[in-house]
């Protein structure tokens, strides 16, 4: 039976249902290439009512993982081919944010520690723990849910800043920096009607309720405010 097929049936016994997952709420990815270490971490896991899947390598995990759904990264170091450590550079390179949980053995502590100065969760040493896992998981859940609203939200934010006019990045970089509208009117050689439609404009596509509500969006996207600069390439 191949591996994916029989890694599919053994976490559809331990659901006790004898169907696949559902295609909701949150699941832990379990990447190990021990087939007997799969199979104790996801019934574990199942038995306590948490959804999981398992998979023998990285590639694996890469071709049949679920990015924009909660979760978490049950993860082994040491595999053949792509390890643990390099699993989670690809993960941040494709800006994956689920949280990754390393286990490793005590000797690989000092890489465990590389892998959560790089961005990892958590790390748990073998022998594994049962009770602080089940923990560390559930906390890992609730963490993935917030970053993947988080950049939901940052996302939404981005999508409306990227509607705006030349000119309307022009207003809205002096709104940021706190310039007046006959300030700004001088700056850019416009009337301050000008100004203040352009202001109205920036307001409305952005949907901020309050120049406070604004600038934390520009905090949001990480926007660099307050210098006149951006928006060359799109119309006024």
């Amino acid at each position: 039976m191949p591996e994916t097929e029989r890694d599919s049936r053994v976490i559809a016994e331990a659901n006790g249902t004898g169907a696949d997952l559902p295609k909701d709420g949150p699941c832990a990815y379990v990447v190990d290439d021990i087939e007997l270490n799969r199979e104790m971490l996801v019934g574990l896991l199942t038995t306590e009512g948490l959804q999981a899947r398992s998979y023998a390598s990285a590639r694996q995990f890469l071709e049949g993982f679920v990015p924009d759904r909660p979760g978490c990264i049950l993860l082994d170091f040491r595999m053949p081919g792509m390890n643990g450590l390099e699993l989670q550079a690809e993960l941040n390179q494709r800006g994956v944010v689920l949280p990754v949980v390393m286990i490793t053995a005590h000797a690989d502590v000092p890489i465990a520690i590389q892998a959560m100065r790089e961005g990892a969760y958590e790390f748990i040493e073998k022998p594994v723990d049962n009770q602080h896992l089940l923990g560390v998981v559930r906390r890992a859940f609730e963490v993935s849910a917030e970053r993947l609203q988080e950049r939901a939200e940052r996302d939404s934010v981005r999508a409306r800043y990227d509607t705006l006019s030349a000119r309307e990045l022009q207003v809205l970089d002096a709104m940021i920096a706190g310039r007046l509208n006959k300030q700004i009117a001088f700056d850019l050689g416009i009337s301050q009607r000008t100004v203040e439609v352009h202001r109205a404009n920036v307001m409305e596509k952005m949907q901020a309720r309050s120049l406070a509500e604004l600038v934390r969006m520009t905090i949001r996207l990480g926007e660099v405010v307050g210098g006149g600069g951006g928006g060359e390439d799109r119309p006024a």
